[in-house]
């Protein structure tokens, strides 16, 4: 299965003007990512935060989706996730691993090889 989530967490810059939507990096840097490392975005494997707004305050979110997934699932036990925020800490299982993910929230998960019945 193919799993798609949403991991959110508080903003980690100190500037408490910012909007939602507004990128952390608009601020300092005004170029085009070709023109400032060289290639496209697209050919780096980063953790893109974007900022989003939650019960009127700016929180950051980002996406995250996971190929070869088993099963998923919620700790029974308690977790620290933060009641300030929105989502759960979810347990994903590919195969022999398992991935914790804190302050998450399940978007879609699809079966990418589905028999025909």
């Amino acid at each position: 299965m193919l799993a798609h989530f949403h991991q959110y967490q508080h903003e980690q810059v100190e500037s408490g003007n910012r909007t939602a939507g507004e990128s952390q990096t608009e601020d300092s840097v005004n170029k085009d990512a070709e023109e400032y490392f060289g290639k496209s975005m697209s050919e780096f494997d980063a953790n893109v935060w974007e900022t989003v707004e939650h019960e009127g305050n700016p929180i950051q979110r980002r996406a995250i989706t996971i190929d070869e997934v088993v099963a998923i699932s919620v700790p029974e036990e308690p977790t620290d996730d933060d009641p300030d925020l929105p989502g759960q800490t979810i347990q994903v299982r590919t195969g022999g691993d398992e991935t914790v993910i804190p302050q998450a929230e399940i978007v879609e998960v699809q079966d990418t090889n589905p028999e025909e019945t």
